[in-house]
């Protein structure tokens, strides 16, 4: 009854600080959207249990669709909000604010909130209160701050998938080739695929303290839990990719794509116990009751070695060559990942197959095709035969298979 008691004073109090914030908010800014949007990120993040009411987020991005300077005073009025309280209520509700704010706003919006965020107007960091806390529920608060700082780093493409936003340099560079741009594709995202799931993996032990009564939290996990979803079937295809273009690369990458591999086969047997502790435990209780886990396949340690311990052995690749038996089990594996997942994501989500079977694109839709070389390479005649397998190589990052090639 005293735990009782203590929380409707806390929410007392707290409903009492929520009219101070209106009421000052009104007086000190005499422009009439800087004080309504205040008003609105106030409201949405009130002391209490509700969810965030949509009518406010719709509100927010309204005003500042009708202002867009203002982005900046939102970021940093949302910041205040999340610096200074001390009640985990609030904090959770201005974390699922700025959450849902990327997720249902436009791209131009989505774009200014994230320049917001590098700029600093925007920081994701709780109160020294909070962060002393050692409460289970205040940790998931922490994890799903954490997250939030590398979901900044993505975006929602026309397609409804989340990719990585990539540097200037990096998106606009031109290649040449087809398979330079696969490849640069591949070894550039997979690392920022394994990021993101890394830090849902990071709040994997608070997922499992959070009470099923706690609706904020439950919805907080199931925004992370479908992206997670997005993000893993974008992988599974680049780990596919990773593996037919694997005796194409040069040295070097091929020993970046063994680094990939190996941390692939720790995270997915930690995604799989995740989804399973998930599915379990939470997966019929409110938001999350709908939800379509897919089925993760383990990537074997011991294959990625014997993959790695032939790669270090193998001189050259000749067209026609049957693959490896670790190379046919790998990419086996993977489609039969891709395969399951397709299969098992509902049909309303953005990750689903559409009516005719076929998958809609993900992150590394691209087509694997075996390119033969037409041309015939002349070496020189003093070129020592030693050489030969740098030429090929300095092909091989062009991904261009060589036939009839006389050394």
């Amino acid at each position: 009854m005293g735990v009782d008691v203590q929380g409707k004073l806390r929410r007392a109090f707290g409903s009492v600080k929520d009219h101070a914030s209106i009421g000052k908010a009104m007086i000190y800014h005499h422009h009439g959207s800087f004080s309504e949007i205040e008003v609105a990120v106030v409201r949405a993040t009130a002391h209490d249990e509700s969810p965030i009411d949509d009518k406010y987020m719709h509100e927010i991005l309204f005003l500042v669709s009708n202002s867009p300077s203002s982005v900046t005073f939102l970021a940093e009025r949302i910041s205040r909000r999340l610096g200074r309280t001390g009640d985990r209520l609030v904090a959770l509700k201005t974390l699922l604010l700025i959450h849902r704010l990327l997720r249902g706003g436009n791209r131009g919006f989505e774009q200014q909130l994230r320049g917001a965020h590098v700029s600093g107007h925007l920081r994701l960091t709780t109160g020294w209160s909070l962060m002393s806390n050692t409460d289970p529920s205040v940790s998931f608060i922490h994890g799903y701050a954490s997250y939030l700082q590398e979901r900044m780093g993505w975006v929602i493409n026309q397609a409804g998938k989340l990719e990585p936003v990539m540097s200037q340099s990096q998106s606009m560079e031109e290649v040449q080739f087809y398979e330079e741009k696969l490849i640069h594709t591949v070894l550039r995202r997979l690392p920022r695929c394994q990021i993101l799931l890394d830090k849902v993996l990071d709040c994997s032990p608070s997922f499992e303290e959070v009470s099923p009564a706690d609706g904020l939290a439950q919805a907080a996990m199931s925004n992370t839990l479908k992206e997670s979803f997005q993000v893993y079937a974008a992988f599974c295809e680049g780990v596919a990719a990773l593996v037919n273009m694997f005796f194409d690369l040069t040295r070097p990458a091929r020993s970046l794509a063994c680094n990939i591999l190996k941390r692939a086969s720790k995270q997915s047997q930690e995604l799989h116990r995740l989804y399973e502790h998930c599915k379990c435990k939470i997966m019929t209780i409110g938001t999350n009751k709908n939800l379509e886990y897919p089925s993760v396949q383990i990537i074997s340690i011991d294959h990625v070695l014997a993959l790695e311990q032939l790669s270090s052995s193998v001189i050259q690749n000749v067209v026609g060559q049957k693959p490896p038996p670790i190379l046919d089990y790998l990419t086996k594996s993977t489609k039969k990942m891709m395969q399951t997942t397709s299969d098992s994501e509902s049909p309303t989500t953005p990750t689903t197959t559409n009516n005719n079977n076929t998958s809609l694109p993900t992150l590394f839709s691209c087509t694997l095709e075996t390119k033969i070389s037409k041309v015939w390479v002349v070496f020189d005649e003093e070129e020592e035969p030693t050489e030969s397998q740098d030429s090929i190589d300095r092909l091989f990052i062009k991904g261009t298979h060589v036939s009839n090639l006389s050394l």
